[in-house]
């Protein structure tokens, strides 16, 4: 599969914004679509609010999420603040059509407007599918734009002509509006890492948005994918980094939590379990911390489960989700934080 690209222009400044102290966190929108469940109007401006207060600088929502309606919502709380002082992204391949009897709960999200979803990975797509979230959001440009969910468990068998619309169509259309200054750093949202091999086999990318191939739980990106990131100069932001629910809150196993959007597997749930355990074990000395060493420095692997989510150095900024407690906005940013460190060189497998 071959296809001529415009060679991608290298960013004139940070796609992703780090935070006012530095930390390299962001806010993901998808709880601000009432995933899930239902997040009040003044519960989702008080998580904004209580997110850009706490130094938060980089946004990140899409379409899917809610259809619309965290695009919104993060729009009408971001509209006040300096521009410049921010990063937004969104994202492009479903577009929203109004239907007037469409379900209030669709794709996980609950009390959502009247519209339907329908694919569009053509130029014509990308264009519209960009004003549209322009328009949703009030604003003039992207600082980055993400071809949503292209992998083969969202599209099944179409999978392979869905890579072949993105490689032929959407980005040579999205390089055009990058040309035009409505947006900035292009790439991929996904869940898979391995449809972003598929896609760099043939295509440049100035950015991607992973979600949950590298967490305390779930580090299948790490092998492969964060070196090629790496070498070919690819801005990393990490989303889902709490597998959206399991890595968020007290694991109980007479429940089941939530892993990748859907009730977890019995290996991620025991995994989870494991982690947990260390997490509750007294706290080792720093001196006695695990070290491991890889090509790129060496890194320690600390026990307390508060420590350890690490971040790869030198690959840009890590997206951090909000946790689905809207109405917890004044403690949920600092409490990120707590779980964040800095590593030095790429991380090993943990558990």
């Amino acid at each position: 599969m071959t296809t001529a690209l415009p060679p991608a222009a290298p960013p004139t400044a940070p796609l992703f914004k780090p935070c006012t102290d530095a930390m390299r966190l962001g806010l993901g929108g998808a709880p601000l679509g009432n995933l899930f469940q239902a997040v009040s109007p003044q519960e989702a401006h008080a998580l904004m609010g209580a997110a850009w207060a706490d130094g938060c600088r980089s946004f990140d929502t899409a379409p899917h999420y809610g259809h619309g309606l965290s695009e919104r919502r993060m729009g009408q709380s971001l509209e006040q603040r300096p521009r410049a002082e921010l990063s937004l992204s969104s994202k492009v391949g479903r577009l929203l059509l109004p239907q007037a009897d469409a379900a209030r709960a669709q794709h996980g999200y609950v009390e959502i407007p009247p519209f339907v979803q329908r694919w569009d990975l053509s130029a014509a797509g990308m264009r519209r599918s960009v004003e549209d979230s322009l328009q949703r959001l009030g604003m003039a440009r992207l600082d980055a734009v993400f071809v949503h969910d292209i992998d083969a468990q969202t599209h099944g068998a179409d999978a392979p002509s869905v890579l072949r619309q993105v490689l032929e169509h959407s980005l040579p259309a999205l390089r055009q509006l990058q040309a035009e200054g409505l947006v900035g750093g292009i790439g991929l949202g996904v869940n898979d890492h391995e449809v972003v091999g598929r896609v760099l086999a043939h295509a440049d990318l100035d950015c991607l948005l992973l979600a949950g191939r590298y967490s305390l739980l779930d580090q299948s990106a790490l092998p492969q994918l964060l070196p090629e990131l790496q070498r070919r100069g690819v801005a990393l932001a990490l989303g889902g980094v709490f597998n959206s629910g399991i890595l968020a809150q007290r694991v109980d196993p007479r429940e089941r939590p939530t892993f990748n959007y859907a009730a977890a597997q019995p290996q991620w749930l025991d995994k989870a379990l494991r982690i947990q355990a260390a997490s509750l074990a007294p706290a080792m000395p720093r001196s006695e911390a695990t070290t491991a060493s890889s090509s790129s420095g060496r890194i320690e692997v600390l026990t307390r489960v508060a420590r350890i989510t690490t971040w790869p150095s030198g690959l840009a900024c890590c997206s951090h989700p909000a946790t689905g407690n809207p109405a917890s906005a004044s403690a949920a940013p600092n409490a990120s934080r707590a779980s964040a460190t800095r590593a030095a060189g790429t991380v090993t497998e943990t558990w």
